[in-house]
């Protein structure tokens, strides 16, 4: 039986036996059939339930709620959407790109009050973000990432060197950028919390239970068939396992460590007083937090695609890429040199072929979606959810109108085209903060694959 607690250390700190849930056996039928009992299926399911009490939603889980990215993250509920609001702009004008945006900020605070309403302790702290620079190609980033919040009125602060510092207290801060638009939470704490909270509003759930496909009407189990009017993907980065969406999303794996609680006079040299969630302006993402229990939980991307878009238990953990997280981590933080990282995990997420998270429903199949968050998922799953409930139920909303909604990605390119461009471009971005950190300039490649990812 699978040791549910060593997916994360997340995972192995909440107040919870991960007990899996009976699985689907025989057939049922229901109004909506949520195959994905992560962020993106649960929101729906409490957000629909919410609003019709009495509507029959089943949600079908391969393993338990909360497996996936949603019990695995690095635990940022933010307003970060992966397309930039100049990038939306341009597809779709000015006042609907800030429109997203702002929702994407009123979804930092929605969050918290759900939990608080559902009585969930996440471990919910809305101490923004701090974004450091710590080289001048950094600091060119976040003064130009400045003028472009001014530009939009997107609220991001232009930080000093002393008050970045004493924001986090990380080497080499020449500045950074601040946004209140964030919060730390524990996310295993909120995926499993928002499970019971659906269980109690009536939805069903059916852990251990693989979808094999996914129909109009119907999705398919091998012990069961659920039918149902609409039927929810919710899968994120296990969706290219389905037949016929292999190439809809490529799983690219983010890896994290946590330390062991740190003492008092290490988190006054740290900083992050405020829980702020922290990160740098390099290329290759790194992002981290201060936990409740006094860790620093950090995270990067840096793990190869998988040929194929294969996900599997043993890509959750590469102990290479671990060694370069505690490398990492010990530039920003040298006095954690001697600290023992007590945990380590990772996991698959989502990313579409033009770096656009969507959701949409189609009302003449009853199929509806949404994903493609590319690692940012706490906060937009949320807004999904509320999107997708006011779709299945006709409401007409400001959420409906999103640019997002109803957007259709390319598909990723067939193999081995598909694994030679992420792996290609994952080290390009590797080089590109080697090149800046050498020369101080901005790197031009990086400049050329933000172009190529449309940002």
């Amino acid at each position: 039986m699978t040791d549910y607690r060593r997916l994360s250390y997340w995972m192995s700190t909440v107040d919870d036996r991960l007990t899996p849930r009976p699985r689907l056996a025989g057939d049922v039928e229901v109004d909506v059939a949520i195959v994905g009992a992560g962020y993106t299926g649960l929101w729906t399911a409490y957000y629909l339930a919410v609003e019709r009490p009495g509507l029959r939603v089943a949600v079908i889980e391969a393993e338990i709620a909360g497996y996936g990215a949603s019990g695995r993250n690095g635990g940022w509920c933010s307003a970060l959407f992966p397309t930039s609001v100049p990038a939306l702009a341009r597809r779709y004008g000015r006042d609907r790109a800030v429109a997203l945006h702002q929702a994407m900020v009123s979804t930092v605070d929605e969050v918290g009050r759900a939990a608080r309403a559902e009585a969930i302790d996440c471990h919910y702290r809305k101490g923004g973000t701090v974004v450091l620079a710590r080289s001048p190609a950094q600091l060119t980033r976040a003064r130009a990432e400045v003028a472009e919040s001014a530009e939009y009125g997107l609220g991001v602060e232009l930080l000093d060197g002393p008050e970045a510092a004493r924001r986090c207290g990380a080497t080499g801060v020449l500045g950074g950028t601040y946004t209140p638009d964030c919060a730390a939470i524990h996310p295993a704490r909120l995926v499993r919390g928002l499970a019971s909270a659906v269980e109690r509003r009536g939805v069903r759930i059916y852990e251990g239970t693989r979808a094999l496909a996914l129909r109009p009407g119907s999705v398919a189990t091998a012990t069961g068939t659920v039918r149902a009017t609409t039927v929810v993907r919710a899968t994120e980065g296990y969706t290219p396992a389905l037949p016929g969406l292999r190439r809809e999303i490529a799983p690219v794996y983010s890896l994290m460590i946590a330390t062991e609680p740190l003492p008092p006079e290490l988190w006054e040299s740290i900083g992050l007083a405020e829980r702020e969630t922290f990160s740098d302006h390099r290329h290759m993402i790194i992002y981290g937090q201060r936990t409740v229990d006094g860790r620093l939980a950090f995270g990067g991307r840096g793990a190869p695609y998988h040929f194929g878009s294969r996900t599997r238990p043993a890509y959750d953990r590469d102990p290479r890429v671990f060694a370069a997280l505690r490398r990492t981590l010990v530039e920003l933080f040298p006095a954690l040199g001697s600290v023992d990282v007590a945990y380590a995990w990772g996991g698959p997420l989502g990313v579409a072929r033009d770096w656009t998270a969507s959701v949409g429903y189609d009302r003449r199949t009853g199929l509806a979606w949404a994903g493609g968050y590319v690692g940012d998922g706490v906060g937009t799953a949320n807004l999904a959810g509320r999107t997708l409930a006011d779709l299945i139920l006709d409401r007409d909303s400001d959420l409906v109108r999103l640019p997002w909604v109803g957007h259709r990605s390319p598909r990723w390119q067939p193999e081995p085209l598909r694994w030679l461009g992420a792996n290609v471009g994952l080290r390009l971005m590797g080089a590109a903060d080697a090149a800046e950190a050498r020369t101080g300039r901005p790197s031009r490649t990086a400049a050329v694959v933000g172009r190529l990812l449309g940002q």
